[in-house]
């Protein structure tokens, strides 16, 4: 089972706190939220898309991901609840 455990992002990126085990495929997981997130901002705020994205594609096919061993999970989520968030 996979969780979202905090969420947040700046104007040209979005920070992600997954949970999940390592037998499932994280470039599976972030294609999903990728595809299914595009599909829903534009149909609720389409037109404000627009604006801003020229053509089909709304995310990068890039991601970064790193894991947090020894890490007190509340420290991350602080670092990711410090994040700027877009406007």
């Amino acid at each position: 089972m996979q969780a979202l455990l905090e969420f947040n992002g700046e104007a040209d990126h979005a920070h992600l706190l997954l949970e999940m085990p390592p037998k499932h495929s994280l470039a599976v997981a972030l294609n999903n939220f990728k595809s299914v997130s595009s599909r829903l901002l534009r149909k609720q705020h389409g037109f404000v898309l627009a604006a801003h994205f020229r053509g089909p594609v709304l995310w990068s096919r890039s991601y970064f991901m790193s894991s947090v061993g020894g890490v007190n999970l509340e420290t991350v989520k602080r670092n990711i609840e410090r994040q700027e968030r877009p406007e």
